[in-house]
């Protein structure tokens, strides 16, 4: 039996929903998809499906995004992550060949609270260092190719850097649209893209744009510290739930 044959139609509108809420999450931040959307997707299907498959649907929205914000790219930042992010991902392939999926789940449950719990504490200034392109590339890169979740690195590598609010989306859409293409090569290479997850990923384009759509019509309605509020009980929430599995 192929995996489309054993999920539920239940099952089916469940990831729709989660799939909505998890791109309406990025319309508004720009990044966050893949946290709230991975571990919930989890409970219903492997991480070596779930992974590639977001990757890929997340994809079209970068590409997107990045033809919208080209203008303001800080390609220096850009530069200084992305040959770490490569060995991140190399590293990450490798492990999805080698570890047990029951223990990648545990390892990304624990990832998703803590960043949670983390995400929940005030932040504090930060200073500006270019040494921090490479842990933040490397493990963007692992994490992200493993349970596509990368985000929260280059994220606080650029809050280092301390860019303008412009070139801070700007920089990490390009970013994503790299590492994006790099992760997504890595899974075609490796076999992860079956005739199920192309379907699956066309069935999930309209959800896509809807959930971009409403989040960047909703974004000003609601606070910088309400929304990631709101967003780390959810993850910690998922994270849980995916522990407990």
């Amino acid at each position: 039996m192929s995996l489309i044959d054993s999920i539920s139609t239940y099952e089916l509108i469940y990831m729709a929903l989660v799939l909505l809420a998890a791109y309406t999450i990025k319309g508004m931040a720009g990044f966050g998809s893949g946290l709230l959307a991975v571990p919930l997707l989890a409970l219903v299907a492997p991480l070596t499906f779930v992974v590639p498959l977001l990757g890929l649907i997340s994809y079209t929205g970068t590409v997107i995004q990045a033809y919208q914000m080209r203008k303001h790219v800080i390609w220096s930042d850009c530069l200084m992550v992305l040959p770490f992010s490569i060995v991140g991902v190399i590293t990450a392939l490798w492990l999805f060949q080698q570890v047990d999926l029951y223990w990648l789940n545990k390892a990304l449950a624990v990832f998703v609270m803590s960043y949670a719990l983390i995400s929940l504490r005030p932040q504090k200034t930060s200073v500006k260092h270019h040494f921090w392109a490479m842990p933040a590339g490397f493990l963007a890169g692992l994490v992200g190719a493993l349970f596509g979740t990368g985000g929260p690195f280059y994220v606080t590598y650029l809050k280092l850097r301390q860019l303008d609010k412009s070139a801070f989306k700007a920089t990490i859409v390009f970013i994503f649209l790299f590492d994006g293409a790099i992760r997504i090569s890595g899974y075609g290479v490796s076999g992860f893209y079956s005739s199920e997850a192309l379907y699956l990923a066309i069935f999930a384009l309209p959800v896509l744009f809807l959930g971009l759509y409403i989040g960047h019509h909703i974004h000003l309605k609601i606070s910088k510290q309400r929304f990631n509020q709101i967003i780390s009980m959810i993850l910690l929430f998922s994270g849980l739930m995916l522990f407990l599995k």
